[in-house]
């Protein structure tokens, strides 16, 4: 391309020649330019006039506003919604989370009050800057995963927590006659009716006559009936080969397939069967070997807590003898 400029006053023209390539460069700067004045000048008339209030920018203006105003608000309700989502999941948690320790605190012999007292907090006040959304909802997600793992752990401590109070609760630790009196002991002694050595395979309790008899541990009843030696008797089935037994009662509660509590009324104290007076003859037998009641009582008195009956180990056994040659 060849461009020709004449100066009228100096009287001579001068030629400038432009090839494709400087053309294209040439086109692109000017084009440029005028783009950036052109956005100049746009931004120096928008700025005027939406300041001094023009009909027209103004309008524009207000339209603009409003249109991001209501981007922000749609922006703004859809993370609401889904904060409020989240934060109605986490109160959810959280009474999950409260309902189980409180049943936790409970088998493990904690008031839950002491739990939901708050703690002492303080300290200097160092400003930070406002969380992000991002931050906050990382923030929401920490504490989630954290709160799932308290209610496995939670939910794991009662399972086991209520095992061990269904363990103690069927072992026969518990006086089978309120403030009872202990008569005769478990062991050789001299029989009280023909004056023989003889081996007493329980524990005596003297009591009025119509006194309560309860049931020293939880269970089913296995036997009842009148025996010509104990009178009328009661057999409970602990499990585990463990079987407690009150005899010489002169009133029976309960009948054979009864599931008794520990603490139940089950019979009242007499003197029916092979008795001097009215009282409890109360036994213990592991796999039908009789033990010391006492050795069972004694560890229920001892106890601190009600987790610890799952480590009282079993008396040792002690089998019947032959009663002793005079």
């Amino acid at each position: 391309m060849h461009l020709i400029i004449t100066d009228a006053w100096l009287a001579q023209s001068r030629a400038i020649y432009l090839s494709g390539t400087k053309l294209v460069v040439a086109g692109f700067v000017m084009a440029l330019t005028l783009m950036l004045v052109a956005a100049g000048m746009y931004h120096w008339v928008f700025l005027k006039g939406a300041r001094e209030g023009w009909p027209v920018i103004g309008a524009l203006v207000k339209l603009m506003v409003k249109d991001e105003f209501e981007q922000r608000d749609r922006f703004m309700r859809e993370n609401l919604d889904a904060m409020a989502k989240r934060l109605g999941e986490m109160q959810a948690k959280m009474m999950q989370l409260e309902s189980l320790g409180e049943r936790v605190s409970g088998l493990a012999g904690v008031n839950p009050n002491d739990i939901k007292t708050l703690p002492g907090r303080g300290g200097a006040l160092v400003a930070g800057r406002s969380l992000s959304m991002e931050e906050l909802q990382a923030t929401l997600a920490d504490l989630d995963k954290l709160t799932d793992q308290r209610v496995d752990l939670m939910t794991v401590m009662e399972s086991r927590l209520f095992d061990q109070k269904v363990k103690k609760m069927m072992v026969p630790t518990q006086q089978p006659v309120a403030a009872g009196i202990l008569g005769s002991s478990f062991g050789w002694r001299i029989d009280p009716l023909n004056g023989r050595s003889a081996l007493h395979t329980g524990l005596d309790f003297p009591a009025e006559p119509g006194t309560a008899i309860l049931s020293a541990a939880g269970g089913v009843v296995v036997t009842q009936e009148y025996h010509a030696a104990y009178g009328n008797m009661v057999e409970v089935d602990h499990g585990n080969n463990l079987v407690s037994r009150y005899a010489h009662a002169s009133k029976v509660l309960v009948k054979k397939g009864d599931l008794v509590k520990r603490g139940q009324k089950i019979a009242e104290v007499g003197t029916t069967g092979r008795s001097t007076g009215p009282h409890l003859h109360f036994e213990v037998l592991v796999q039908g070997v009789f033990q010391d009641p006492q050795k069972f009582l004694t560890a229920g008195q001892k106890l601190p807590a009600p987790m610890a009956v799952a480590a009282v180990p079993l008396p040792a056994m002690q089998p019947a003898q032959p009663p002793r040659p005079k």
